[in-house]
């Protein structure tokens, strides 16, 4: 099994099409997690070949990029570490959406220390915080990108309108958004505008926040922390038509050799508009899973049978 790599838009940085989404080992929101496995799968990530790492201040309030520094060790020089800035939180732990000059300033002094680097290789707005005048957010990130605090900018949940009065102002090489079999949304528009300016589109949610891995049966509920609860993806809406779908990425696995949650990435990695697909992993063998959705292909029939299946899905989930 073999990593695939691909550039980050327009910069001079290569990353592995697989990467290491950090949300589930901060510990807030993905159920229980143990320090020690999330440890243990960032080293797994590294030894199968994964160089991208992704995470954000919010991600446990600060838990998910003290875990990921201590986990990468001197390693976290070497490594493409992608983190965001836009969430805010209370001392209750309340998140609010804020992309001041001010607090972008406060947040990236955090991250830098938590993740104990010099420079962030690629630092993110998470959502756009309808408060804060875009000039204000992107002169604050300009400035830090001049200081040498962050390498190259990136947006996270941005419609296509909003990326293209962010590129007026300063170059943004990458967006990330929620893509997979249940949410094929960002085709209508978005893909077409990061084609134009050459940027990386990045996918969170490939999984559609675990229901494609075909572990959960209809119904099932998660532990009170757990935002899944809420998620669209797992309410009784479509329920039939989702279910088939996750049924014929099994029935695909069985003569592939592989589960469903890696022909859902096959799937996804097949799609020349995607860079990379960040996949959240909480231990050894998740990461080992995720990984191997690379280097083998679906037919072509079995992907024109997933587009059709999945044609009806388009969701407008918050993450």
């Amino acid at each position: 099994m073999t990593m695939e790599y691909t550039r980050l838009g327009m910069t001079d940085l290569t990353i592995s099409r697989i990467g290491f989404g950090g949300w589930a080992i901060g510990g807030h929101g993905y159920g229980k997690v143990d320090d020690k496995e999330s440890i243990e799968a960032v080293k797994k990530a590294l030894d199968l070949g994964i160089n991208f790492f992704d995470t954000a201040d919010v991600y446990g309030f600060g838990h998910s990029e003290e875990i990921l520094a201590k986990a990468l060790g001197v390693k976290r020089n070497d490594v493409v570490i992608a983190t965001k800035f836009g969430v805010n939180w209370d001392s209750n732990g309340r998140t609010f959406k804020d992309c001041s000059s001010k607090r972008m300033s406060q947040a990236l002094e955090d991250s830098l220390r938590r993740l104990r680097v010099c420079t962030i290789p690629l630092y993110q707005i998470h959502w756009p915080d309808l408060l804060t005048p875009f000039e204000e957010t992107m002169g604050a990130l300009l400035k830090c990108q001049r200081d040498g605090k962050i390498k190259y900018i990136g947006c996270s949940n941005f419609n296509e309108d909003s990326i293209r009065e962010l590129q007026k102002l300063g170059r943004v090489e990458s967006l990330q958004f929620k893509y997979n079999l249940l949410d094929r949304f960002v085709e209508k528009k978005i893909f077409s505008c990061c084609q134009e300016y050459e940027m990386s589109f990045m996918v969170h949610h490939p999984l559609a926040r675990g229901f494609l891995s075909g572990k959960y049966k209809p119904g099932h509920i998660f532990l009170d922390n757990d935002t899944r609860n809420r998620s669209l993806y797992f309410s009784e809406d479509k329920l039939d038509e989702k279910m088939r779908l996750v049924n014929m990425t099994r029935a695909m696995g069985e003569r592939y050799g592989k589960t469903p949650s890696q022909v859902a990435l096959r799937w996804i990695l097949g799609n020349p508009m995607v860079t990379c697909v960040v996949v959240g992993s909480k231990n050894m063998n998740q990461v080992e899973e995720n990984v191997g959705s690379v280097d083998w292909n679906l037919t072509q029939d079995d992907i024109e049978s997933l587009d059709a299946q999945s044609q009806m899905f388009i969701y407008t989930e918050k993450s």
